[in-house]
């Protein structure tokens, strides 16, 4: 018997057992096989009657409201209407695909297979056989229609995506665990005062800003701070020799505050001062709408001293300086603090684990990759290391780059997009630009990058290619 071979992506719907006129059809299968449909069965004849002037068409067809296909036909004729229908082994009633036979020497059973191109229609329709009934001058006499599948549907089928193998990034151990922490402080002092009131206006806030970056870090056992600096800034308005030892002085102040509730070693401490906070002037202006704002700041940047500057300025627009006075300058006036300390090392996983759930920002990369490890690769625990990883070292390029492998994994290509942009160019990052490229189908620019990432080294690259092409290929 003759039979469609179908691939893996084959759909059948199986029909009953049917009968129609003397033709009893059993095995009926349907099948959608990519661009077309395909029915298959066995067609029982013994018991199908059929007078000398008589010839019975029997066809399987596909029928959904006012559409329908028909399958190829199976055609059987009364010994007078054999050869006035079939002439040259063609049937005049259903052209040359027809199977025809005389009655006296038609088979028991035929095994039937015809395929038809696929339609969107085809979705929910009916198969049936239709047994006509023709005489002479090609007329229909009679017509019976028997149901064999009805509602044919095609099931959904999960999509087979290429799967390539991810290369996680092992970090460099640091030798030292050392950050840090910084901030603005906006203290207010009375005109032309050094000393520090904490209740003065919104001191008392912005005090508890430095204290609290302070604690952060000094009451924890694994923490060693190691440095504390303060930069003071004052703003260009008044003498610049002033504003110097407004600067100056008013930082020892708030250190020596500092100082006195907390008694770090002197060794530690580091203070720093800037007279005149030109720097953060310009970057207002010239992120502002203000009017004449290159004017302004051509005058910021000429070699003129910074006296002259601010007086210059006030002459030349002195409605833009008002406002810059009333509505910038204060905000010039400011304390840079820095908290730079120093987190001990950890090597037992377990507690790793611990720290990881409680305080990951305490982690390196180095270990972070080591607990990651310790679970299943490609697990959700494993994963999700990766992720917390490039949330603590955002602008780091193995951080990004094992976050885009992870993110490619679970197929997040969006995101595997965003941190392969800030995974730096080694030859790893090369071979996962290779692979998300494969993974969106751009097939040419995978081949072109696995070939540079085998060329620089990387080993996997050459498996991966090769096992791309078996992909494309098996999924033409």
């Amino acid at each position: 018997m003759k039979r469609f071979i179908f691939t893996l992506a084959t759909l059948l719907v199986f029909g009953s057992s049917a009968y129609a006129d003397g033709v009893k059809t059993q095995n009926v299968r349907l099948v959608r096989n990519g661009d077309f449909m395909v029915v298959d069965m066995d067609m029982d004849l013994t018991e199908l009657k059929v007078k000398a002037n008589r010839a019975v068409i029997v066809t399987p067809a596909l029928v959904n409201g006012e559409n329908s296909f028909d399958f190829s036909s199976v055609g059987v004729y009364g010994r007078k209407r054999y050869y006035y229908y079939v002439r040259d082994g063609k049937s005049t009633i259903t052209g040359s695909s027809e199977r025809s036979f005389r009655k006296a020497k038609r088979p028991d059973t035929i095994e039937y297979s015809s395929l038809i191109p696929y339609k969107k229609w085809m979705e929910g329709s009916n198969l049936v056989i239709n047994n006509s009934v023709y005489g002479c001058c090609n007329t229909k006499l009679d017509e019976e229609s028997s149901p064999l599948v009805e509602n044919f549907r095609t099931p959904s089928v999960e999509k087979v995506y290429y799967t390539p193998e991810f290369l996680y990034v092992k970090p460099h151990a640091e030798s030292r665990k050392v950050r840090e922490i910084k901030g603005s402080a906006y203290i207010d002092y009375p005109v032309n005062e050094i000393k520090i009131y904490p209740n003065y206006r919104n001191n008392t806030a912005e005090l508890n800003k430095i204290f609290a970056t302070i604690d952060s870090v000094s009451k924890d056992e694994d923490i060693e701070i190691v440095s504390l600096s303060i930069k003071g800034f004052a703003s260009p308005e008044g003498s610049y020799q002033h504003n110097t030892y407004l600067a100056k002085e008013r930082t020892n102040s708030l250190m020596n505050y500092v100082q006195n509730l907390y008694h770090f070693n002197p060794a530690i401490v580091h203070t720093d001062y800037e007279p005149e906070d030109w720097i953060g002037l310009r970057n207002y202006v010239e992120n502002s709408n203000i009017a004449n704002k290159s004017a302004i700041i051509d005058i910021i940047d000429s070699g003129r001293d910074p006296d002259r500057k601010n007086w210059k300025i006030k002459d030349a627009y002195p409605e833009q300086y008002r406002y810059l006075l009333d509505n910038v300058y204060p905000g010039l006036r400011h304390s840079d603090y820095r908290v730079e300390y120093i987190i001990r090392k950890y090597s037992d996983v377990e507690e790793i684990k611990r720290v990881l759930a409680t305080a990951p920002q305490k982690l390196s990369l180095n270990e972070l990759y080591l607990v990651a490890n310790s679970y299943e690769s490609g697990s959700k625990e494993f994963l999700e290391v990766f992720e917390v990883a490039v949330r603590m070292y955002p602008n780091d390029q193995v951080a990004n780059l094992n976050a885009a492998n992870s993110a490619m994994h679970k197929r997040d290509l969006e995101y595997a997009k965003d941190y392969l942009k800030r995974a730096g160019n080694s030859p790893e990052a090369v071979y996962a630009r290779a692979a998300y490229a494969a993974l969106i189908e751009d097939y040419d620019t995978a081949r072109k990058l696995y070939k540079q990432a085998e060329a620089s080294g990387v080993a996997q690259a050459t498996t991966a290619l090769a096992e791309l092409e078996v992909f494309i290929e098996k999924n033409k």
